[in-house]
């Protein structure tokens, strides 16, 4: 079985942009030290500036949910919130590659 993915869709308040980047960075250094070895990226959509996609591998299923089980976890993503005006957060499983 491949890793699992995680992927969400983050539709940021205008002109909070760069601070949902520095939120963004903040949350993800945060993760790396609570000992999550998962690479991430944040891309920005170009044709639509206010909507950005995180992406990352993770090793398991067990290792997404005890992430997002962490203390402190649920507060970076509130801080996350007062910048965006939604986001989705999906966990997918690859099913075929090209």
């Amino acid at each position: 079985m491949e890793k699992p993915y995680t992927h969400t869709s983050w539709r940021v308040k205008a002109g909070k942009e760069k601070e949902f980047v520095e939120r963004w960075r903040e949350w993800v250094d945060w993760s790396h030290r609570e000992g999550l070895e998962a690479s991430a990226l944040l891309l920005h959509d170009l044709e639509s500036p206010q909507t950005f996609i995180s992406f990352g591998p993770w090793e398991s299923m067990t290792a997404v949910r005890s992430w997002r089980a962490l203390a402190g976890y649920q507060e970076r993503v509130a801080r996350l919130r007062e910048v965006v005006d939604g986001f989705e957060p999906r966990t997918l499983e690859v099913v075929a590659r090209g």
